[in-house]
């Protein structure tokens, strides 16, 4: 569990624990709309926005990441290889967590859409 904390401090903390949180509200609305406490398609569509927000604030820490680093690489001159993997991995943890909270959004939509039918 410390591992996984530790990668997700590595993408950036303004980055991957919105995402979570997010994530987090989304199976927070699913669960309300499979016990019928919420209207269904202002559910659905809810949790479609918030899956494509997750993906575009996943690529905009990659973004800001990828920035910090050629701007550390530019300062330094020269650099070794554990210095630019590291800013590397940075930049990949927040679309990664972007992605993966898109993907389990896309499945709950799934199982709504289809409980509904």
């Amino acid at each position: 569990m410390s591992h996984l904390i530790e990668i997700l401090n590595d993408g950036g903390v303004y980055i991957t624990y919105p995402i979570l949180i997010l994530l987090l509200v989304m199976v927070v609305l699913f669960v309300r709309a499979m016990l019928g406490k919420t209207d269904f398609d202002k559910t659905k569509s809810l949790i479609v926005s918030i899956s494509w927000f997750c993906i575009a604030w996943g690529y905009l820490g990659r973004t800001i990441g990828l920035i910090q680093a050629f701007d550390k690489i530019q300062a330094a001159g020269d650099i070794s290889p554990s210095m630019f993997a590291s800013h590397l991995k940075m930049a990949l943890v927040g679309p990664l967590v972007g992605l993966f909270a898109f993907i389990i959004a896309r499945i709950l939509i799934v199982i709504l859409v289809a409980r509904k039918k």
